[in-house]
């Protein structure tokens, strides 16, 4: 999730996903994609209810690594093979 979305930034995104009431809203994966990334960015996305906080610009093997980070933490949540 893009931090610096219009209308509503990612962090609250974050944080109405996580306050659905819905039985994924706990467990699915929500990484953060931000081109700040001090250590008040990350805590701020963490705080927000997002997995992981990665810098951009992306690098594919962080984001499969991060990717399989959260699913391997949440066993309802399966990842394709090919991954």
């Amino acid at each position: 999730m893009d931090i610096m979305m219009p209308r509503m930034n990612g962090r609250d995104a974050a944080r109405t996903i996580r306050a659905m009431n819905r039985p994924d809203a706990e467990i699915i994966p929500i990484i953060a994609m931000s081109a700040n990334a001090f250590s008040e960015d990350i805590m701020d996305s963490r705080l927000a209810g997002m997995d992981i906080h990665l810098a951009k610009p992306l690098d594919e093997a962080k984001m499969i690594n991060a990717l399989k980070q959260c699913i391997a933490e949440r066993s309802a949540v399966k990842l394709r093979n090919d991954l």
